[in-house]
């Protein structure tokens, strides 16, 4: 199995109408092995296959590229047709169809429309067949088209999936930031109201008394938003914050929290002892 293909073998494999095209070419050039090939300039590999004439190839069977006339098709991106090997000047000698034993080809390229060559729909027998004339180039031509087109459309959907997917994962990443950051404004806040509160309690001129009255009606305001904030975010998130585990120094952890809350509310005292001799492992 051509592993490093595998995503062409299932791209291919995933349009319903393959198989139905090749069983159609068979069936109207009478021709007993057709595929769609995958071609690289160092790479020939079959992404789906009907073989009628045991040529021994399946969905990921490999030949030599320099072996095949696809390599020359990829090499000059125009298609080749041979009624007769035998009879024909110019592949008669051509060590092609004398390693593979075949008598009538036909091969053309499936281009993309921003001109990329992917690889080609082919076909062989052992025996000659009438394949050149304006019917069955067209028909080959329209066949190459349209699995041109579900490659195309194929790529642009999963090119859409994956930006809506890394959309999602920002607008993901946007609230839980949101999240944390309402949830680690509530304390420097309360820190805020309780000293606002703490200065109003003393003598205070009237401009200083009008400020600071501003500015406890300013932190009310900001706390209602920080609960809708949080409200949303709950909301949004449903299964809570991604946890993340970290090493902190927790002793000014607690300090920083300690002197935020003493800050909040003066008139309580707080008796704080920490021994912490090593770095802890925080879930935040």
């Amino acid at each position: 199995m051509a592993d490093d293909f595998q995503l062409d073998i299932d791209a291919i494999g995933n349009i319903a109408v393959v198989p139905t095209i090749l069983d159609v070419i068979c069936r109207i050039t009478g021709m007993g092995f057709a595929a769609v090939a995958r071609v690289t300039p160092d790479r020939w590999v079959a992404l789906s296959v009907r073989d009628d004439i045991a040529f021994g190839l399946k969905p990921g069977g490999e030949l030599k590229v320099d072996t095949t006339i696809c390599h020359e098709i990829r090499q000059c991106g125009e298609l080749v047709v041979i009624d007769h090997v035998s009879e024909n000047d110019k592949w008669r000698e051509h060590h092609t169809p004398k390693m593979y034993g075949f008598q009538s080809y036909i091969s053309i390229p499936i281009i993309l429309r921003d001109g990329r060559f992917f690889g080609t729909l082919c076909a062989i027998d052992p025996k000659p067949a009438k394949l050149d004339n304006v019917e069955t180039l067209g028909m080959f031509q329209a066949f190459a088209d349209l699995i041109a087109f579900h490659l195309e459309a194929s790529e642009r959907l999963k090119t859409s999936e994956d930006s809506l997917f890394d959309e999602r994962k920002t607008a993901e990443l946007r609230e839980q930031f949101i999240a944390v950051l309402g949830h680690d404004l509530r304390n420097p806040l309360a820190s805020i109201s309780g000293g606002v509160r703490l200065l109003l309690k003393e003598e205070q001129s009237d401009k200083a008394r009008s400020i600071l009255t501003m500015m406890q009606s300013s932190v009310v305001r900001m706390t209602a938003l920080i609960s809708d904030v949080l409200d949303f975010a709950r909301g949004r998130l449903g299964g809570g914050f991604a946890v993340v585990v970290t090493e902190a120094n927790l002793t000014a952890v607690l300090a920083q929290v300690a002197g935020e809350i003493s800050a909040g509310f003066p008139e309580r005292e707080i008796d704080m002892q920490v021994a912490i001799g090593q770095p802890v492992k925080l879930n935040r």
